[in-house]
């Protein structure tokens, strides 16, 4: 947990969110037991209200850069204004991993 407990940390600490999930989903995908490599982040933030989301991505990979240049694999954004949240209350379910280890090919 050391490295998501990091991730929510860092997120909170820049952009004061009104919500802020970090989910692990390493479990989902061909890495060891207790990997801290893949993420789904739901942010959101009053800062994100007129920001197009690739900026609101960006804002988000800037914070996070130490973690994707070392063991974080994957992260899936999904970043909302209030009034977007407010209208959807919910993030898209992450798809099962379909690729596997590059040792079984």
């Amino acid at each position: 947990m050391k490295i998501q407990s990091a991730i929510e940390a860092k997120l909170e600490q820049r952009f004061s969110p009104q919500y802020l999930e970090v989910v692990n989903e390493s479990h989902m995908h061909s890495v060891p037991p207790d990997s801290e490599s893949h993420f789904k982040v739901v942010l959101v933030c009053e800062g994100f209200d007129g920001v197009r989301q690739v900026q609101r991505h960006q804002q988000v990979y800037k914070v996070l850069s130490d973690e994707m240049d070392g063991e974080v694999h994957a992260l899936a954004l999904h970043t909302y204004s209030p009034q977007e949240w407010q209208k959807t209350g919910l993030a898209p379910e992450s798809p099962q991993c379909l690729g596997g280890s590059k040792a079984d090919r």
